[in-house]
């Protein structure tokens, strides 16, 4: 009876209540973010494809529905090949940093009004971190396949990872300074007197952001690290079977981890214009859809760039920007 007094007693069932109910949060955004995966795949496809002047895929279910699960199915049963000189541990955990790395980030994102996994006050900066430690992923990738060409990719990664990262992290200095708060909660509620949240007041902090998001995340035009014309398939070169999906779904979380993010300090997070009964986080929804479609517009329509070209964006243009909406931002406040 003592044993079962000591468990039931009001301050460790608090803590077990408050257990559960974050592994429930958690449960239905990785099931919810992994249905976006598997689906984004399937719309960029499509939506290239119509850019293109023609179907995408039509094979598998009506209108090719069913395409990603057959991908799925094909790459769960590939041969899983393992390169001889390869540095086999770190070849094995390498896309479980680069997954598990933009998964974790995305605890911190408030949905709508009372809905995040883990509401902390630096959600930011945490952000930050999470999404520098998913380029270790493709450095270890790229060194530990013993091959030329994955190995240049993840210099080419680690590089990239170095100027926009600093870039990304000052163009939310301004956030940060007309919201007050390095919770993303708050900076969410900060944004509710403004039409169009911090956009129009940090047009240029968005801007270096979106830029340096694509790069974060190896998205055309700044897909130097995999650059199929250059490298083959860059860092991820000697990679098959399940562990090339995992790399492959990890670019996609990213990309709508670096989406969210987006959305929830430039754009109001889940506020909109009129409320949507039913659907708290319908605004959301509609805003990064319409994030993602742009990742597939640029890559449909926007050459790569040359790698000299990518790197002088970064340290001659974006970051300089960057500093300049951090200096113009304080004078407002000031003034």
């Amino acid at each position: 009876m003592n044993v079962f007094a000591e468990i039931f007693r009001p301050g460790i069932m608090d803590f077990l209540i408050q257990t559960g109910i974050v592994l429930v949060k958690a449960v239905i955004v990785v099931g919810v973010l992994m249905l976006h995966v598997t689906y984004a795949t399937y719309f960029e496809r499509k939506s290239i494809g119509h850019m293109q002047v023609r179907l995408g895929p039509m094979a598998v279910g009506p209108h090719g529905l069913l395409q990603p699960i057959a991908d799925f199915i094909k790459l769960f049963f590939k041969e899983d090949i393992i390169p001889a000189q390869a540095d086999k541990p770190i070849f094995f955990v390498a896309p479980v940093i680069s997954i598990f790395a933009g998964m974790t980030a995305i605890s911190v994102i408030p949905f709508f009004n009372g809905f995040v996994i883990a509401n902390i006050n630096i959600g930011l900066l945490f952000v930050l971190a999470m999404s520098s430690l998913g380029a270790y992923g493709i450095i270890m990738a790229g060194w530990s396949s013993n091959s030329k060409y994955s190995f240049l990719g993840g210099l080419r990664s680690s590089a990239q990872v170095v100027s926009y990262e600093i870039a990304m992290g000052l163009s939310l200095v301004g956030v940060m300074m007309m919201a007050g708060s390095l919770n993303l909660t708050d900076i969410v509620k900060a944004q509710e007197q403004y039409p169009l949240g911090f956009f129009w007041p940090q047009a240029l902090g968005f801007f270096v952001f979106l830029v340096a998001a694509f790069a974060e995340t190896n998205r055309t035009p700044f897909d130097l690290p995999e650059a199929e014309s250059e490298l083959v398939a860059g860092y991820f070169t000697e990679y098959s079977g399940m562990r090339f999906a995992l790399f492959y779904v990890a670019e996609y979380i990213g990309m709508i981890m670096m989406s969210l993010i987006a959305i929830t300090c430039f754009l109001g997070g889940w506020n909109g214009p009129f409320a949507i009964p039913y659907v708290p986080f319908a605004w959301l929804l509609i805003k990064l859809y319409c994030f993602i479609f742009l990742f597939y517009w640029v890559r449909a329509t926007v050459p790569r760039y040359r790698y000299d070209q990518l790197m002088s964006l970064g340290w001659k243009i974006l970051i300089p920007l960057a500093l300049l909406n951090i200096v113009v931002t304080g004078l407002v406040k000031v003034l």
